[in-house]
């Protein structure tokens, strides 16, 4: 029997506790209640006593519950909470549906206040019950000719561009509530299915030096080379490609400002290991590039590929890692298990996921995504006149920043008389973000934000010169012009080569809608306060 055979009785149960906190179930129940409380009270505790133990439920049960219509289902450590009763008082306000349909743990990750013990006591009441074992595990067993049958799943916040393959990006008003971003809410960009690999049986392969082939296992990789952790930023160069599709149509996915995200990497050195496998001074005089190629491929047997110059590659400053760790955990499938490569600086294409191929050579990459995308034209360039071997590809992007809250059309209450503004900041290259300038006024008057550098408070600490890979996050709060209804706001940041935002999106504008860093701006309104009235 389900546990809301009540709910009207489980809410004023819980309301009545939480106001009389000191006083137990059965002071309740022998209490001042009327008898028709008393009555369904004691029915009601009797169904909970008979329903023990808790139904199993699937995932996608689970999924069907992400409105105040259908209900507010969450997970957490393997059970399932219908907390649909809870939404209206959640201190928090509306971030909370944010987690309908799925897993509550990454967001308690992200507002770490909520691991304490009376919260989980809280929770504990809307319990409803026991998460299906193979989603606990998320181990699928379904096979079909999909190939996309046997890609993870996703958190259901996410905002999807495409299904298949899956892109997608995180709820923008979440995006710089932490320095480092949840890998559950790390974007996604897949161009392929997501490869299943046995990390027993996984083998990386480094061609193209005098030695020959140098084949490592996933252990090998982990033990003969020291372990390196660098803080990095990864951006897809469509990110914020739906404004400028605002200024003309391009092709890609309508990514929003959310295609970005900061994390922790470690893992081996590419300079090691190339050295390992026979780089040297002879090499350097031939050798211009370092290709990478992924497990995941076409129906064709092609896979994805791409190179970045070898000075990059070798370079002690270049922090280039062959990662087996995101955040201090195995890297999930998502985002490349058990290899991936991580070029911070250079755009997110060039970090390959599900690295199995490494090769040093004198040509770039010849992949599809190398040779015939990723590259950057002149606004007076369309697709009948593109020639992809005119421009090279994308590496270092340039200098970027958006504003995550408030959200466009958001409505401020002028009885707040201050606004604060948040969002992101960062530059390829290694280039420090130094300034981050913001208007509530259209552009017309500016003032200069607080950065932040880490989740430190007050943390300034500013990274070696050139090897600034981690965004920055930003916050001012201003005060609510007097007699405004709709404000107009803009920031633009600039990096430690002076380099700043270009104002609008006309003069960058190219077909394929890539580097698209012009200013960011939002408009809110301003609500009248009515109890002067």
């Amino acid at each position: 029997m389900s546990t809301d055979v009540f709910p009207g009785i489980r809410l004023y149960l819980m309301r009545l506790v939480c106001k009389q906190s000191v006083l137990t179930l059965k002071e309740l129940l022998t209490g001042c209640l009327s008898s028709q409380i008393k009555k369904a009270t004691r029915f009601y505790v009797k169904a909970i006593e008979k329903s023990s133990p808790l139904p199993i439920i699937s995932q996608e049960e689970v999924t069907r519950h992400r409105s105040l219509k259908d209900g507010v289902w969450v997970t957490y450590q393997g059970g399932v909470y219908d907390i649909t009763e809870f939404v209206s008082i959640h201190p928090g306000g509306e971030k909370i549906m944010m987690a309908a349909g799925g897993a509550i743990e990454p967001f308690w990750s992200l507002y770490a206040v909520h691991n304490q013990e009376h919260v989980l006591e809280i929770l504990s009441e809307y319990k409803i019950g026991e998460l299906k074992a193979e989603d606990l595990k998320k181990q699928s067993t379904f096979k079909s000719s999909d190939p996309y049958s046997s890609d993870p799943e996703r958190h259901p916040a996410l905002r999807t561009n495409s299904l298949k393959p899956f892109n997608a990006e995180p709820p923008p008003e979440i995006l710089a509530d932490s320095y480092i971003t949840p890998t559950a809410f790390f974007f996604k960009r897949n161009h392929l299915p997501v490869p299943q690999v046995d990390p027993d049986l996984y083998r990386l392969h480094v061609e193209g030096l005098p030695r020959g082939v140098l084949t490592l296992s996933l252990e090998e990789l982990k033990t003969r080379f020291p372990k390196h952790t660098i803080t990095a930023t990864l951006q897809c160069a469509g990110n914020r490609r739906s404004e400028m599709n605002k200024t003309r149509q391009v092709k890609g996915l309508n990514w929003g400002f959310g295609a970005i995200g900061n994390a922790t990497w470690s893992g081996a050195k590419l300079r090691d290991v190339l050295l390992a496998a026979g780089y040297g001074p002879d090499v350097a005089q031939w050798a211009r590039h370092v290709q990478f190629e992924g497990l995941d491929k076409e129906i064709t047997g092609s896979a994805y590929g791409a190179s970045i110059p070898i000075n990059k590659a070798v370079s002690e400053e270049g922090d280039v890692l062959l990662a087996y760790e995101m955040n201090g955990k195995d890297i999930p499938a998502d985002h490349g298990f058990p290899i991936r490569v991580v070029v911070p600086g250079v755009v997110g294409t060039r970090n390959v996921k599900w690295l199995g191929k490494i090769v040093v050579s004198a040509q770039e990459s010849s992949s599809h995504w190398q040779q015939k995308d990723y590259k950057g034209f002149a606004p007076g360039i369309d697709w009948d006149t593109v020639d992809y071997k005119s421009a090279p590809a994308i590496q270092e992007l340039p200098v970027q920043s958006a504003i995550t809250t408030p959200a466009e059309g958001s409505v401020i209450d002028r009885s707040e008389e201050m606004l604060t503004v948040k969002g992101y900041a960062w530059s390829g290259g290694g280039r420090e973000v130094i300034r981050v300038d913001v208007s509530v006024d259209g552009g017309k008057t500016w003032k200069e934000a607080k950065l932040k550098s880490s989740d430190k408070e007050g943390d300034q600490t500013s990274p070696p010169l050139g090897r600034a890979w981690a965004w920055k996050l930003w916050e001012i709060t201003v005060p609510l012009p007097p007699e405004a209804q709709e404000l107009e706001l803009i920031c633009k940041a600039v990096d430690n080569s002076y380099n700043t935002q270009p104002d609008t999106f006309g003069p960058i504008w190219n077909v394929r809608g890539l580097l698209s860093n012009a200013w960011h701006r939002v408009k809110v309104k301003i609500s009248e306060d009515d109890d002067e009235e």
